[in-house]
């Protein structure tokens, strides 16, 4: 049997990796300033990390309910205590595409509404191919019989406000900062005006922070820059530093009904090791603080490199946008500089490392940009 080939692949084989540097089969080092689409979050192979899993693997090697629920309400009160959300409650699941499905489920369930608004270039999982289609009417998008998805331009208040007026919309989803779609942060007043008109509307407010979130902005999660409260935030990526794990944070106005939400391995006893580790090293190791003060650092660096049209983000969430396209750069990058990044399109690169990335590692990052 083949893979089903639908990734490209480069002939480069990591076979070890450590911190914010990767090994390939040769033992060339190469500098990850990608992190698998943001995942690494505390650093490749951190000891703490290995060896809370590997503890609870041999703890306890097999499947069992009442171990998952404890240890997902060991993780859920530090994960409250952390994130600020301490009064919310937590679902966990196993990716973000399932993280989203899950609060839009619950917001229909709220509101018995069945449209969506979402942002174009947004990236929400399955949704993504609706919101960045560019040639249907209007705003309109339907997905399948039971959804449909009105699709609007970032930052715009009079459209969210035509649309929301209307009272049929469950809910609205918004990314903390866009990922995929080039880095782009929303406006503060945009979130906060955002925020209000959907309370007005009983609409339901779903922030989107599985790539912008924990940490990774400077702040726990990237709509706090706007001081908003959202109904429901979505959380993936960086959460499980690589094991697969998602959640989603419920404000109390939602009632838990038994059977409502559900999942077969969401939160199991590895994830929530995982996770607790995770937010255990953030927590000792300050590593949103070092995220916020490297992450400028960096911007600031970039920002005198000359080619670059804008460098834009948040923390160590940070595009770099070309007037041409960077693919010549992208692979000169990889292949020559031996450093991994990301890409949006024909002309912007992602740089998303781990949350321990260093101002010395952002100044070998700056060097060898300036030598393209």
């Amino acid at each position: 049997m083949n893979l089903f080939n639908v990734y490209a692949r480069w002939r480069i084989e990591p076979v070890r990796a450590q911190g914010c540097r990767l090994y390939d089969k040769d033992g060339t080092e190469y500098l990850d300033f990608y992190g698998g689409h943001a995942v690494i979050s505390i650093g490749h192979s951190h000891p703490h990390y290995v060896e809370a899993i590997t503890n609870q693997l041999n703890k306890i090697g097999f499947y069992s309910n009442s171990v998952q629920i404890a240890l997902q309400e060991e993780y859920a009160e530090k994960l409250g205590k952390l994130s600020g959300y301490p009064g919310y409650s937590l679902f966990m699941v196993n990716s973000g595409a399932e993280a989203n499905e899950n609060a839009l489920k619950l917001a229909s369930f709220y509101n018995r509404r069945k449209k969506i608004v979402a942002f174009r270039h947004a990236f929400h999982g399955r949704m993504s191919a609706t919101v960045r289609a560019t040639d249907i009417p209007k705003y309109w998008a339907p997905v399948n019989e039971n959804l449909e998805v009105i699709f609007l331009p970032l930052n715009d208040v009079p459209a969210v406000r035509e649309v929301l007026s209307r009272e049929d919309v469950s809910s609205v989803i918004v990314e903390g900062i866009q990922g995929i779609g080039g880095i782009i942060v929303p406006d503060p007043d945009f979130l906060q005006e955002l925020s209000r008109v959907c309370e007005e509307t009983d609409t339901v407010l779903i922030l989107d922070e599985i790539q912008s979130g924990y940490g990774r902005s400077g702040k726990f999660f990237a709509h706090q820059y706007a001081g908003i409260r959202p109904d429901i935030i979505t959380i993936a990526k960086g959460m499980g530093n690589g094991f697969p794990v998602s959640g989603v944070l419920i404000s109390p106005k939602f009632e838990a009904v038994e059977g409502r939400l559900g999942t077969t391995f969401g939160g199991n006893h590895l994830a929530c090791a995982a996770s607790l580790a995770v937010l255990e090293v953030i927590e000792e190791e300050k590593l949103i603080e070092n995220a916020a003060e490297t992450g400028e650092y960096l911007m600031s660096g970039l920002k005198k490199v000359p080619g670059i049209k804008e460098v834009r983000g948040k923390g160590l969430m940070i595009g770099l946008e070309y007037e041409k396209p960077i693919k010549p750069l992208r692979d000169r990058l990889l292949f020559e500089k031996k450093v991994f990044t990301g890409a949006t399109g024909t002309h912007v690169f992602r740089l998303l490392p781990p949350l321990c990335a260093s101002k010395e590692i952002a100044d070998e990052l700056i060097k060898k940009i300036n030598e393209l």
